[in-house]
C-alpha cells in the first residue's frame, strides 16, 4: 500500500484483536489484547477515550485528529472506525486523504484475496470431482477464510457508507446551528450598542459594565459561530476558492496596515520587510486575508506591550513564504503538534485577556493546504514564536496571458 497508516480489528472495549495493515510502525505497541487507547499521547488521552465512546455508542466515528507519538515525535493522526461483525474496524492515517485511500486499498486487497481464494476453492472442488485426493482440512479452511473475507468486505463497505453519512450529518448540523444562531446574536449585539448609546448617560458604572460585557460576549460568540461555519464547510469538502492572480506582497502590506491599529492599542509595533517587486500567487484574496488576519492578530494577542511583531516575505523560484514572528512567551515543544487541531488550545495565555475560539489556526491550515501550500511554526519558550506559510509562486499576469 502507498498510504501511510494502520488498520486493525478491536473488540467492544477497544482491545486489539488483529493488526491488518501497519506502515507507521505502531503494530509493535498493539499486541493482541492491548488497548487501542495506548496509541494516543497523554495530551489527547481524553479525546481518544471520546473517540472509542462514540465508536461504541454510534457504531461509527469519522476523522478524529488524535496526537500519537511516532518514534519520539508527536504527530496528529486521523482516526476513523466502524462496527463490523465481531468487533470494530479502526483505520489510522497521516491525512484525511490517506485515511480514505487506506480504506479503499483494504477493500481492493480484500477483493483480490477473495477472488484468489475463490479460484483455489473452485480448483480443489474440480480436483475432488475428478477423483483426485484433497486435504479435507485445507479445503474446509479455505472455504471458511473465503466466507470470512466476503463478510468482512460487506461489513467494511457498510461501515464506510455509514461513516460518510454520519460525517455529512455532523457537518450539516454544525452549519445549520451556526447559521441559525448568528442572527439572534447579531440582534443582541445591536441592542446592547443601542442601549449604551441612548441610555448610557443614565446608567451607573456597574450597569454600563454589564452592557459592555453583553457586547463583548456576543461578539466572541458571533466570531465562534463564523469559525464553526468555516469548519463545517471545510469538513464537508465545500471549501470554495475563487482563485485569481494575487500580488501577495501588496496583500500582506495592506493587511499589516489594518492590524497596526489593533497592535497600537497594546503598544505593540508591527514591522514589515518585503521585496519592492510584486510576488504573484494563484489564490483566493479573501481567504488569504483571513489567514493573514489570524496569524498577525494572534502574534499581537500573545505579545506583551512594548514588543515588536515582525512580518517578512521572501521567495524563490517555486514558492512565496510569509513569516510572522513575535517576541511573546513562546509555546512549549510538547504542545506544538496540537496547534493546528480544531478546538485545541495551549497553556499560553493572551497578554490582554483576549479570548480564543480554538478554531482559527485549524481553519488557517486548511485554507493554506487548500491552495496547495504548507504551514508551520517554530517556537521557543521565553523567546517567542514564528508562524509561516508558503504558497506556490506563479508567473506575473502579463506574461501568462492574464489581463
Amino acid at each position: 500500500m502507498d498510504e501511510q497508516g494502520i488498520a486493525l480489528l478491536c473488540d467492544a472495549r477497544g482491545r486489539v484483536q488483529t493488526v491488518i495493515h501497519d506502515s507507521l510502525g505502531l503494530g509493535a505497541r498493539l499486541a493482541p489484547g492491548a488497548s487501542l487507547l495506548q496509541l494516543a499521547d497523554a495530551v489527547d488521552a481524553e479525546k481518544a477515550r471520546n473517540f472509542l465512546a462514540m465508536l461504541q455508542s454510534r457504531q461509527a466515528a469519522f476523522d478524529w485528529e488524535i496526537t500519537v507519538d511516532l518514534g519520539g515525535r508527536l504527530e496528529p493522526l486521523h482516526f476513523a472506525g466502524g462496527r463490523i461483525e465481531g468487533g470494530y474496524l479502526v483505520i489510522v492515517a497521516r491525512t484525511r486523504d490517506e485515511l480514505g485511500g487506506l480504506g479503499e486499498e483494504l477493500l481492493r486487497i480484500n477483493n483480490e484475496q477473495m477472488n484468489s481464494l475463490r479460484a483455489a476453492v473452485k480448483e480443489l472442488s474440480l480436483h475432488v470431482r475428478r477423483g483426485g485426493s484433497a486435504d479435507d482440512a485445507m479445503f474446509d479452511e479455505l472455504s471458511r477464510v473465503n466466507n470470512e473475507l466476503a463478510n468482512l468486505q460487506r461489513e467494511m463497505a457498510k461501515a464506510n457508507i455509514e461513516l460518510a453519512r454520519l460525517n455529512e450529518q455532523k457537518n450539516q448540523l454544525l452549519g445549520m446551528a451556526a447559521h441559525d444562531l448568528r442572527n439572534p446574536l447579531g440582534v443582541i449585539m445591536s441592542y446592547a450598542k443601542f442601549l449604551d448609546r441612548i441610555a448610557g448617560v443614565k446608567l451607573d458604572d456597574q450597569e454600563r459594565q454589564f452592557l459592555a460585557q453583553i457586547a463583548r460576549s456576543s461578539q466572541f460568540m458571533l466570531r465562534l459561530l463564523e469559525d464553526l461555519l468555516d469548519v463545517s464547510q471545510i469538513e464537508s469538502g465545500k471549501l470554495q476558492l475563487a482563485l485569481a492572480p494575487l500580488d501577495l506582497a501588496a496583500t500582506v502590506a495592506g493587511n499589516v496596515e489594518l492590524n497596526r491599529l489593533l497592535a497600537g492599542a497594546k503598544n505593540i509595533a508591527i514591522e514589515l520587510q518585503r521585496p519592492a517587486a510584486p510576488l504573484w500567487v494563484e489564490a483566493d484574496a479573501t481567504k488569504i486575508e483571513q489567514v493573514l488576519n489570524n496569524l498577525i492578530s494572534n502574534a499581537v494577542k500573545y505579545s506583551p506591550p512594548g514588543t515588536t511583531v515582525g512580518v517578512t516575505l521572501d521567495a524563490d523560484a517555486g514558492e512565496v513564504t510569509v513569516r510572522v514572528r513575535d517576541q511573546g512567551q513562546g509555546i512549549p515543544a510538547a504542545e506544538l503538534s496540537r496547534l493546528f487541531l480544531p478546538f485545541s488550545k495551549t497553556s499560553v495565555k493572551s497578554t490582554g485577556g483576549e479570548k480564543s475560539t480554538g478554531l482559527g489556526l485549524a481553519i488557517t491550515r486548511r485554507i493554506v493546504e487548500g491552495h496547495g501550500g504548507r504551514i508551520g511554526v517554530e517556537s521557543c519558550v521565553g523567546e517567542g514564536s514564528c508562524f509561516s506559510f508558503a504558497l506556490p509562486r506563479r508567473a506575473p499576469p502579463e506574461t501568462s496571458g492574464v489581463t
